[in-house]
């Protein structure tokens, strides 16, 4: 846990312990993540008789409503409860994303409301009937994906600031992370890969940490059988081999990257592993114009390059045009060219806010 130092009892009590979140998806390396999580605070206890902070764990159900999530699913979690009783957990529904101001205030405008429905309009009453009429308007199977992704990862870091969580700890393994950085790039979002992937303050205003991104999946799944007892019970996925059983018709980038990690992980581990080293030699782009917030997925968007109309292929024209129309953008909005191929947005639709 060595991306955890920072984490650390210092040899004096704090009034108050730091707190962390969490974000549990019941797969094996979340599950996994915490059980490591929790024999590091077992052993600072005992050695000190102290912590160096608090553990809140999230569960996001985003399927459907946890009132109607799947009967294992709620068990697995009263299980992480019974094996590992010290911290607090949550489980909440996708849907609860419309509870934070925060996560989605700045997702409506004028421009976005045929997008993404607001609770109590005219076409959507309950935050679930809003939820599955903003997905379903979408044009793809990829793009509901990708805004489910979207979703669950601000109703994250909604939930963290509530909460007083200074930090959001997340499970992905250097496989999963590989499988993110060809997804994103495929999606048009290559330009958020230091955001996403690497250890910091994140553009959302909140840390981020991966202390599993050194590990493979099939090395914490090995793990995984090696506890003392096993953490199977615990652990709720579906298996990877049913995604190759998925249509062509409605596979989406995101699985698709999955079936084919899960063949490389195997035969070339360090493909995988070499993936996210050359991905983390990635900084964000240095520019002397400002940068500006995508209202959809809250990363930054450099020169204010907006959507489809920004990202002609021409970088040099881009930042000439952002320069001289610096002041016009700041007042508009900016949607990045990811979230533009997603919602199927005209290339006029501006979404975005100044990175503050």
């Amino acid at each position: 846990m060595k991306r955890m130092d920072g984490y650390k009892v210092r040899g004096h009590t704090k009034e108050k312990l730091p707190r962390v979140l969490l974000s549990l998806s019941l797969g094996v390396s979340s599950v996994t993540l915490l059980y490591l999580l929790d024999q590091q605070l077992r052993i600072q206890k005992e050695r000190t008789s102290q912590v160096g902070y608090e553990l809140h764990v999230l569960y996001v159900e985003e399927e459907e409503s946890l009132s109607s999530a799947q009967e294992n699913v709620l068990k697995s979690i009263d299980l992480l409860k019974a094996r590992f009783p010290l911290h607090k957990y949550t489980a909440i529904s996708l849907d609860e994303v419309y509870r934070y101001p925060t996560s989605m205030d700045d997702v409506y405008s004028s421009a976005t409301t045929t997008l993404l429905q607001q609770p109590g309009s005219s076409t959507s009453s309950s935050p679930q009937e809003c939820l599955r009429v903003s997905l379903a308007s979408l044009p793809s199977p990829s793009a509901r994906m990708d805004m489910i992704h979207i979703l669950r990862t601000r109703l994250v870091v909604g939930f963290a600031k509530t909460a007083g969580c200074e930090s959001i700890i997340w499970g992905d393994s250097t496989t999963r992370l590989a499988e993110r950085i060809l997804a994103e790039t495929a999606k048009g979002r290559g330009f958020s890969i230091p955001w996403q992937t690497a250890d910091g303050v994140s553009p959302h205003g909140i840390n981020f940490i991966f202390p599993m991104r050194d590990m493979l999946r099939k090395e914490i799944i090995l793990y995984s059988t090696l506890t003392n007892p096993p953490l199977g019970e615990l652990i709720m996925e579906t298996p990877r081999s049913q995604s190759s059983s998925v249509s062509s018709k409605d596979i989406t980038i995101d699985h698709l990257m999955s079936q084919y990690f899960e063949s490389v992980e195997l035969d070339y581990p360090s493909i995988v592993a070499n993936v996210v080293r050359t991905s983390g030699k990635l900084k964000p782009a240095v520019t002397s114009s400002p940068s500006f917030l995508c209202r959809i997925c809250s990363l930054p968007v450099a020169n204010g390059a907006q959507g489809l109309q920004g990202w002609g292929g021409n970088q040099e024209n881009i930042i000439e045009a952002s320069n001289a129309m610096s002041t016009a953008i700041a007042e508009s909005e900016i949607i990045c060219y990811g979230c533009s191929r997603s919602v199927g947005a005209p290339t006029s639709l501006r979404l975005s806010e100044k990175r503050p």
